[in-house]
C-alpha cells in the first residue's frame, strides 16, 4: 500500500537527509503512522472487536485459527493468502505469522471495510506534516 524508503523521502522533500539518519527517521514515521492509523481504526469498534483484533495481531494461535475457521474456512484458496505465500516463500501455509497477517487483513475487511481509505488519509496527513516541517527536520539532522 505504501513504502517508506528513499522514494518516500524524495516525495516529502527529505532527499538531503543524511544517509546515516534515514533508517531511524523512516522507522519513526512508520511508528507514527501505525499509531495514528490504529487510533482512527479503533473509533466505533466495540471492546470485544478490539480484543479480537488484538489477539489476531498478537498472533494468538488459538484466536487466529478460530477466527479463520469461522470467517474464512477456505482461506488457503484465497488469492490474497496465495499472494502472502509468494511474498514469503520460506514459510509454510500453517505458519502462524502468515495466517495472522492474512486474518488481520480479512478482519479489517469485515469490521472496518474503509480501512484502506483510513490508511491513505492518515498517510497523506503525515506526508503533509513532514513536508510542512521539512526545513526544521533537515536543520535538526544537520546539527546531529
Amino acid at each position: 500500500m505504501f513504502h517508506l524508503d528513499d522514494n518516500f523521502l524524495q516525495e516529502v522533500g527529505l532527499e538531503a537527509l543524511p544517509q546515516n539518519q534515514r533508517q531511524a527517521f523512516l522507522e519513526q514515521v512508520y511508528s507514527s503512522l501505525e499509531g495514528r492509523v490504529g487510533v482512527q481504526l479503533s473509533e466505533g469498534l466495540s471492546d470485544n472487536q478490539l480484543e479480537e483484533f488484538e489477539s489476531i495481531i498478537d498472533r494468538n494461535e488459538d484466536s487466529v485459527r478460530q477466527w479463520l475457521k469461522v470467517h474464512v474456512p477456505d482461506f488457503q484458496n484465497d488469492p490474497i493468502f496465495a499472494g502472502l505465500l509468494r511474498q514469503n516463500p520460506n514459510l509454510q501455509p500453517d505458519n502462524i505469522a502468515l495466517q495472522s497477517e492474512y486474518a488481520a487483513t480479512k478482519w479489517l475487511e469485515v469490521n472496518r471495510p474503509d480501512y484502506r481509505d483510513v490508511v491513505a488519509r492518515v498517510m497523506q496527513d503525515l506526508k503533509n506534516e513532514i513536508m510542512n516541517n521539512r526545513e526544521a527536520i533537515l536543520a535538526s539532522a544537520q546539527s546531529h
